[in-house]
């Protein structure tokens, strides 16, 4: 049986990724202002080399940029993901099970970029791309 493709789902694809994209490039652009120096000082703790901090400019500009035109959306989406992933993990762990004042997840905000990536990693861009709905790795 095959599914009929709908405007409103290209749509829906390419809300998601602006404003996934638009949300994780301002964190980037705060970093590129403030710089990485705390990041890398922290993941150096971590026992992992520091230099790889400067990673999280690809997560959080080129990836997020890559998310709104898009093109390559999946790769970018999942480069995404692992930054979140990361980011718990490094900074956020003592809040994983944890509520704020008003009753939700402390980690929402995390929590909402973690799997807005993953949808995208598995619904692609839709057609309202660069990439096209069938271009490599949407």
């Amino acid at each position: 049986m095959a599914t009929t493709h709908t405007g409103t789902e290209d749509l829906g694809k390419l809300i998601l990724r602006i404003s996934l994209g638009v949300m994780i490039v301002l964190h980037g652009i705060a970093k590129v202002t403030g710089g990485v120096d705390w990041l890398v000082g922290m993941i150096e703790k971590a026992g992992v080399p520091g230099a790889l901090g400067y990673l999280v400019y690809v997560g959080e500009l080129l990836a997020p940029l890559l998310l709104i035109v898009g093109v390559w959306t999946r790769l970018a989406a999942v480069v995404i993901a692992g930054n979140m992933v990361v980011a718990v993990v490094l900074v956020h762990m003592a809040q994983i099970f944890s509520l704020n004042k008003q009753g939700g997840w402390a980690l929402e905000l995390q929590g909402i970029f973690l799997f807005a990536a993953i949808a995208i990693a598995l619904l692609g861009a839709g057609r309202f791309s660069v990439g096209g709905a069938r271009g490599r790795f949407n």
